[in-house]
């Protein structure tokens, strides 16, 4: 817990400053004018006070304990501040000071031995290069932001100072309270993981923001924050989603896994709510910080407008909400306060001249319908509205009942007061019904992610020997992409169906490998230099005869060198023809931070231009491999049309967790791509017709 951070019995600036201006100005100013009732020390060798507060010249000279140390020196002093707090028994410190590894070489050197010495002193260390910390409720503030929010349940941690800051005047601004605030920088000792797991256990807060730009130890943050995410809503903005300067990658699954898509799927998997914008991450705080769940997607409308209303509607069935469908109770409650032109299905319309009570007794009526979850009150400032009193009446509607209430006051200059009165009664409102509408959804899916089970992936019964065997021959003949024959030789360990198929090094082997097989057969060309055989010509299929095979043969080969001359071509693969079934891919790419991640999607040749893919980090359980297969755009392509029985999602999804194991099991695997993975009708299973493994 890092309670000293929050909550310190004292606090000392190092580097405090009389010239207004500095850093160390006004940090003192801050923790003066924010109204820290504990003892507060200025540290500074050239100075006698700071701001009428009596200064040290060491912070060994402070006659008491100092819990809290905010360093704001020049960054080549900072170690040896830091070695004095710890001979002074001081065990949290705030680094303020730039000029470490975002400074080049000689900065990440210094960063480096100053993480090492907060881990020989047992210091908790935030920063360096960051803004300092907030806590509204206990009136610290230990930074040089402009400013403090008024005290509320929801925290925010940020990578990023400058973004901080300006969330921070967006948070002052639209009048939303934080319990604490933690701008953490380069994150040399306390990171992202380590704020999350303290603030999912701060009595103070009920809902935790973060800003992040990266994630080093990917498996600790889904382990901790999924922990976390049962009891406290977690809501992230991460920057970074394009791929500009990534590396090529030679699978299909390699180019397609960016990054920024095993950080969503991470999200997704420890229940992490992602914000795609900076309105939106503000849409789920507020959302959130009002504590109660929808217990499902049922939503009711209350409005004075049509269009508006219209407007929520289309949001929700746009969205995975449902509009509920009140009942013949409710409705003869309405129409016995509403006039008799107002409609009474939901949407509800109470009326353009609707005034406060008319509001209340809708408001009512509606939440207390077992067929609704969440209600969602628009109101349209008109001549006769009570605009401040419905705000009021809205909040005791919403006092008096555990389903949400949420708001959508529109407007501007008319409706500011009303803002400020459902702000401090808790009470979530937004400045347009569809982002209301997107609240809703969000606190939808983090009430079905609450009351899930958590499941544990399977384990299947891998020939591990035989994997293992077949991965350092091909290491020791230093190969970076298995050969087909060694790709095959692991599916097959693992428990994955393949066509039928022989190696043949000559014309004549061909021959007598599909004499063997079976007509029809493929050729395929055989070549570690040649990863994508189809642009290189190297796959003919539909072979019925030995002419054919032979003529193949010879096309493929005579391919192969026109498409790479130095390629080394070891002959063909001569495969039966896997019969035909509804194509997707199964892939696996190594991610830095994450670890091995699984893709599924819509597959074939096409994969890489369609782009109808998602993604898990491993290991993956069958139900998540279920979700997988739900998510994708072409979903639908799976299930019965047409007078086509349905696929086989359930072998699908054992496929899927087959690889998840094999990632995981062997991280010598840098890559695979099942492509295509033939899925067939209902109990007929699945058929991986090409496979490809790469090596780290």
């Amino acid at each position: 817990m890092l309670t000293s951070f929050f909550n310190p019995g004292s606090v000392a600036v190092i580097g405090a400053s009389r010239s207004p201006g500095k850093v160390g100005y006004d940090v003192v100013k801050n923790l003066l004018d924010g109204g820290y009732e504990r003892p507060i020390y200025p540290v500074n060798p050239k100075a006698d006070e700071v701001l009428g507060v009596r200064c040290y010249a060491s912070v060994l000279d402070v006659e008491g304990p100092v819990e809290l140390a905010v360093v704001a020196i020049p960054a080549k002093h900072v170690l040896d501040a830091l070695r004095e707090c710890a001979r002074k028994g001081t065990r949290s410190v705030v680094v303020i000071s730039a000029g470490f590894k975002e400074s080049g070489e000689e900065g990440a050197e210094r960063e480096r031995r100053l993480a090492e010495e907060c881990r020989r002193e047992g210091i908790r260390c935030i920063g360096p290069n960051c803004l300092g910390v907030m806590s509204p409720v206990t009136r610290l503030n230990a930074s040089f932001g402009a400013a403090m929010p008024r005290p509320g349940n929801i925290a925010f941690f940020s990578q990023s100072g400058a973004l901080g800051t300006a969330i921070l005047d967006i948070a002052v601004g639209e009048d939303i309270g934080l319990s604490r605030f933690i701008s953490y920088g380069n994150k040399a000792d306390v990171d992202e993981t380590d704020l999350i797991e303290a603030l999912g256990e701060d009595d103070e807060t009920d809902v935790i923001l973060g800003y992040v730009e990266s994630i080093d130890d990917g498996r600790k943050f889904m382990d901790v924050t999924a922990r976390v995410t049962r009891v406290k809503p977690v809501v992230i903005f991460k920057s970074g989603r394009t791929r500009a300067g990534a590396k090529a990658a030679s699978s299909h699954t390699g180019s397609l896994a960016g990054s920024d898509s095993a950080y969503s799927a991470a999200f997704k998997q420890c229940g992490v709510f992602r914000a795609e914008t900076v309105e939106e991450f503000f849409d789920f705080a507020r959302a959130f910080a009002c504590r109660k769940l929808p217990r499902d997607n049922r939503v009711a409308i209350v409005t004075n407008a049509g269009g508006p209303g219209i407007v929520a509607t289309d949001a929700v069935e746009a969205s995975l909400l449902e509009m509920a469908t009140l009942s013949d109770r409710t409705r003869q409650t309405l129409a016995q306060h509403l006039p008799a032109h107002a409609n009474l299905q939901n949407p509800v319309d109470v009326i353009g001249d609707a005034r406060a009570d008319r509001y209340r007794r809708a408001i009512e009526a509606v939440v207390a319908d077992e067929g609704v979850s969440a209600v969602l009150t628009i109101l349209t400032p008109q001549t006769s509205t009570e605009v401040d009193r419905t705000a009021e009446a809205v909040a005791d509607a919403a006092a008096a009942t555990d389903k949400p209430i949420l708001t959508s006051f529109m407007g501007s200059a008319s409706v500011q007061d009303a803002w400020d009165i459902l702000d401090r009664r808790s009470v979530p409102n937004f400045e347009q019904p569809d982002r209301a509408v997107g609240a809703i959804e969000a606190m939808v899916v983090y009430s079905r992610w609450r009351r899930a089970q958590q499941a544990e992936p399977p384990r299947y019964d891998f020939d591990a020997d035989a994997i293992r065997r077949t991965i350092e021959g091909a290491a020791a003949r230093g190969h970076k992409t298995l050969a087909e024959r060694e790709a095959r030789q692991i599916a097959a360990a693992c428990g994955i169906a393949l066509p039928a198929g022989t190696f043949a090094p000559d014309e004549d082997a061909a021959v007598a490998a599909a004499a063997e097989i079976g007509y029809p057969v493929a050729v395929k060309i055989s070549s570690d230099d040649i990863l994508h055989k189809s642009d290189a010509g190297g796959v003919k299929v539909g072979l019925k005869d030995e002419g054919s095979v032979r003529q193949a043969f010879r096309d493929v080969m005579s391919s192969a060198r026109a498409y790479k001359e130095d390629a080394r071509l070891d002959g063909v693969l001569v495969q039966q023809m896997a019969p035909k079934g509804r194509e997707v891919i199964v892939g696996v790419n190594r991610d830095p931070q994450f670890g091995p991640v699984i893709m599924f999607g819509l597959g074939g040749v096409y994969v890489e231009v369609l782009k109808d893919v998602t993604f898990r980090v491993a290991p993956v359980t069958l139900e998540e491999a279920q979700a997988m297969i739900g998510e994708i755009r072409t979903a639908r392509i799976l299930g019965a049309f047409r007078g086509e029985p349905a696929a086989d999602v359930d072998a699908l999804a054992e496929c899927v967790t087959r690889v998840s194991q094999l990632a995981l099991d062997f991280p010598e695997l840098s890559e695979c791509d099942l492509n295509p993975l033939r899925v067939y009708p209902e109990g007929q299973g699945v058929m991986a017709v090409d496979v490809r493994f790469g090596l780290a």
